[in-house]
Formats: C-alpha cells, sequence, structure tokens
C-alpha cells in the first residue's frame, strides 16, 4: 500500500517531533494507548471494579 522507506520515515518523525516537541508526543502517545484499552475492555463487556 505505502513503499516508505527508512529514510521517508525518519523525516517524518522529525517533522512530527519539530510540530508537536517530545513532550506532547508522549502525553499524546499515553492518552491513545488508554483510550484504545477502554475501547477493547468495553468490547468485551469487562467493567471496573471500584476499590
Amino acid at each position: 500500500m505505502f513503499h516508505l522507506g527508512q529514510t521517508e520515515l525518519i523525516v517524518i518523525l522529525v517533522i512530527v517531533i519539530l510540530l508537536f516537541g517530545v513532550g506532547r508526543i508522549g502525553k499524546i502517545a499515553g492518552e491513545l494507548g488508554s483510550g484504545i484499552r477502554s475501547f477493547k475492555t468495553g468490547l468485551n463487556g469487562e467493567e471496573k471494579k471500584s476499590e
């Protein structure tokens, strides 16, 4: 589908880092992971247990 080489991926990564900054990328990745996790638990029908 997309035939990106190593050089193109590095250039894209550098552009993303310049646009968002390293700290913000980490925050976005964490929120994305949390969202995916909650989506999967929602599909399985599992609920969080209160402690």
